[in-house]
């Protein structure tokens, strides 16, 4: 047997063609349309029976927290069992999540749930990036990555469509959206795309990071609850304002193309510019959509899903030029260690300001998640002012060309990629 045929699948230099990642952009795709569903099925069940829609936001902040502690936790499990295992391994938890929501009605346990969702989901994205990273060479990388981030967002709000048509009171929504989990799991399945070698150890250097950019880190602090004020709460504040079932489904559908609307011309606009001016646009943008929707109680649904999905273009703009703005400030060799920081910072957020504003909403009603938006992105717009009053902006030919991001699936790590946090806090100056 000769050297090169001892060499396993993932040792072998293998360039696939681009079609071959087409099976992972399609499990991703597929897991986003039951998920999406979920999303706006338990706000929606849970307003039928009664509960307060505080009940929902507390669900929501357990799945927060599931993220969060799946982006810490998945490096680990992917350098034990590999890329495809851990995917599959993943992707049958996310199916018992699903199926624990419809077998019951009790939110407790829906709580448990969705932290175990909010755990795999997380470590899912993570995993198909990764995998992508490693798969895609550099002239149609960007290309792939963009395609995927719109095909998850966009069938999240497929999925939610499809409340419309569902009958809340038997299980078939959950049975739906496991449907779509289980056929997730077969493109992966059957790829014969090599998988990345084993990761090694990739930490978190949040004071490396903050030298390197602190506006592109403060903004994943702040977009990682932005995103679940506007993402998370909407089909909450809809279903407790008297929206019916095919309405909040409409509205989880359409809000996505906000990403569409207002992220692609301000992103593109930050390639021209100073990309922290678009971030203050950006923060413009959702201060005041937010405060008109405040007060707008009862508005046309029509209105409200302009509305919402602005405001919800505007925040992935804030995830995706800030993301920018923090590559454009990092020497490539950072890049592992500052998308795991970014993702870390993101996830973090996302667990700890629902929790807090699901409290507030207990004191003062469902719109209480757009004052805290609001408080947010005025505070975050104020700090990039002050940063562009102290910094120098990044020369146009040394920033990297704009890539559409979802702030919904946030940009993970190169898990294959060796761990640098050490290096970079001893060579980043301070």
């Amino acid at each position: 047997m000769t050297q090169t045929s001892r060499l396993s699948a993932s040792q072998r230099v293998i360039t696939p063609p681009p079609f071959a990642v087409a099976g992972l952009i399609l499990s991703m795709a597929l897991v986003a349309v039951g998920n999406g569903l979920i999303f706006a099925y338990v706000p929606t069940r849970l307003g039928g029976l009664g509960y307060p829609p505080s009940m929902a936001g507390w669900i929501l902040t357990g799945m927060a927290a599931g993220g969060f502690l799946g982006c810490l936790a998945v490096g680990r499990l992917v350098k034990r069992v590999g890329h495809a295992r851990a995917f599959m391994t993943l992707a049958s938890v996310m199916l018992l999540t699903h199926l624990l929501i419809g077998m019951t009605l009790d939110p407790i346990l829906w709580i448990g749930a969705r932290f175990a969702y909010g755990f795999a989901v997380t470590g899912l994205f993570i995993i198909a990036q990764s995998w992508m990273n490693d798969s895609c060479p550099n002239e149609w990388r960007g290309r792939v990555m963009a395609i995927f981030y719109m095909s998850y967002v966009l069938c999240i709000g497929l999925g939610g469509y499809l409340i419309a048509w569902i009958d809340l009171e038997t299980p078939i929504g959950p049975m739906i959206a496991v449907l779509f989990g289980t056929l997730a799991i077969l493109p992966v399945g059957l790829t014969n795309l090599p998988t990345p070698p084993p990761p090694e150890a990739v930490k978190v250097a949040l004071r490396a990071v903050w030298r390197i950019s602190p506006v592109g880190l403060v903004g994943l602090l702040a977009v990682g609850g932005l995103t679940m004020m506007v993402q998370g709460f909407a089909p909450i504040y809809a279903q407790e304002t008297g929206y019916s079932q095919s309405d909040i489904g409409l509205l989880v559908f359409l809000m996505q193309f906000g990403m569409i609307a207002v992220q692609m011309p301000l992103g593109a606009l930050s390639d021209r510019m100073d990309r922290r001016i678009v971030l203050i646009i950006a923060c413009v943008i959702i201060v005041v959509f937010a405060l008109i929707c405040t007060r707008l109680e009862g508005m046309n649904l029509w209105l409200m899903i302009a509305l919402f999905g602005i405001w919800a273009g505007a925040t992935e703009t804030i995830y995706a030029v800030a993301t920018a703005h923090a590559n454009d400030r990092a020497e490539p060799q950072y890049y592992v260690s500052l998308s795991m920081t970014m993702l870390f910072a993101w996830s973090a957020s996302a667990f700890v300001l629902p929790g807090a504003t699901t409290v507030l909403t207990s004191f003062l009603g469902v719109t209480a998640y757009m004052y805290v938006a609001v408080v947010i992105a005025f505070s975050y717009g104020l700090f990039v002012a002050y940063r562009i009053m102290r910094k120098e902006p990044v020369p146009e030919e040394d920033q990297e060309a704009y890539e559409p991001r979802a702030a919904q699936a946030a940009y993970a790590p190169d898990l294959a990629a060796p761990a640098i946090a050490e290096e970079i806090d001893q060579e980043v100056p301070r």
